[in-house]
């Protein structure tokens, strides 16, 4: 099972998320997503486990808990696209940032 965790503190890294969730099975995968451009970490990360079961138990054990300054968000990864639908740069035809009409702030 594929978790999804937020509210990781800034500094924390791969080996230390494998750390917090070892402690409930065998991990397959750890991430955490890290920016592109600056390198530094973005609060999330994936977590894959081998046993569904151990893996309800670490997000049962671990939603909520403080590892820094904010609770933690540990939840099933969902399926798919990370982004919501139509939140993408070209997610209107033409990849065009309209605001759907002319005159649309125009008082009569």
């Amino acid at each position: 099972m594929k978790i999804f965790v937020a509210g990781l503190p800034y500094d924390l890294d791969d080996d230390e998320l494998v750390e917090i969730f070892e402690k409930f099975g065998t991990i397959i995968s750890a991430k955490v997503a890290m920016d592109k451009e600056t390198g530094k970490s973005k609060g999330f990360g994936f977590i894959e486990m081998q046993n569904d079961a151990e893996a309800l138990d670490a997000i049962e054990s671990l939603n909520d808990i403080s590892l820094g300054k904010k609770p933690l968000v540990v939840k099933k990864a969902e399926e798919g696209n990370s982004r919501p639908p139509g939140s993408g740069p070209n997610s209107r035809p033409g990849g065009g940032n309209s605001s759907g009409g002319f005159n649309r702030d125009r008082r009569y």
